[in-house]
């Protein structure tokens, strides 16, 4: 029982919780802006009372179109909300990271291993290399 205990209380287990039960709230609140808000000002431009009960009947059967449209513009609109607020910004955050990371290696134009930028012979092939411009091995000793 402590085992079970200890995997219930994880970090990873508990924050995942979360995340599922807040993006079930926010789903349900992005559904009901659609279903309340904009697809009754699309159905009163089209000039239906009531956009979600669109249908068409085939030998009897009713196909609820108003219901799928809804459904499609909540799925839109939520997705729209997590590229623009999360995958974006976590995007621009990463790229900033890698660029503010300064290089310490290099290529070697022979064995395309890497090595470091100050290397004047390449570790894997024992290639001469110039030093790259501004390390510590391009000035001279004494």
């Amino acid at each position: 029982m402590g085992g079970f205990k200890k995997f219930m209380l994880r970090g990873n287990l508990v924050e995942l919780a979360v995340a599922v039960v807040i993006g079930v709230a926010f789903g349900a609140v992005i559904t009901a802006l659609v279903m309340d808000l904009i697809t009754p000002l699309i159905a009163a431009i089209g000039g239906k009372p009531n956009f979600a009960t669109l249908y068409f009947t085939v030998n009897g059967s009713k196909f609820f179109y108003g219901a799928f449209i809804n459904a499609i513009l909540a799925f839109v609109i939520i997705a729209a909300v997590i590229y623009f607020l999360v995958v974006l910004p976590v995007g621009k955050l990463m790229a900033r990271n890698e660029k503010e990371e300064a290089a310490t290696e290099r290529e070697c134009p022979e064995c395309l291993s890497q090595v470091p930028l100050a290397a004047r012979r390449c570790m894997y092939c024992t290639a001469e290399i110039t030093p790259m411009a501004g390390s510590a091995a391009e000035t001279p000793s004494a």
